[in-house]
């Protein structure tokens, strides 16, 4: 009976010892994860926005040197100028084949040239 009782108070305290320590483990070290995850997360923005980059320069017919690729958390954001409307569309596209990209805004324009009238004779 004896043996029983204290085998059972054993039991209690390691139950109790581990409960305590799993619950205790996460406040001692709540500062440290916070900071990798920080890390991490650039990480993987930087592999989302350049695998965009990679597509939009594999896509014939689309210039892209003047896009500007913006990833937060798979949300990624197309900023920036192409030659022609069509390529605006392309861009779009060509985005959304990147398995990281879970949304894609497109706020691509034209890039408006000066009209012959504008330019200074001479210059």
């Amino acid at each position: 009976m004896q043996r029983k009782l204290i085998s059972a108070a054993i039991l209690s305290v390691l139950l109790i010892s581990a409960a305590y320590a799993q619950t205790d483990a996460p406040a001692a070290s709540a500062g440290a994860p916070a900071v990798s995850t920080k890390k991490a997360l650039r990480a993987r923005n930087r592999q989302t926005e350049q695998a965009v980059r990679k597509a939009l320069s594999h896509t014939k017919g689309l210039d892209s040197t003047a896009i500007v690729i913006v990833a937060r958390s798979g949300k990624v954001t197309l900023d920036g100028t192409v030659p022609d409307a069509s390529q605006i569309q392309l861009a779009q596209d060509a985005a959304q084949t990147v398995s990281q990209a879970k949304s894609v805004a497109n706020n691509l324009t034209v890039k408006v040239g000066y009209p012959r009238s504008a330019i200074p004779e001479g210059g």
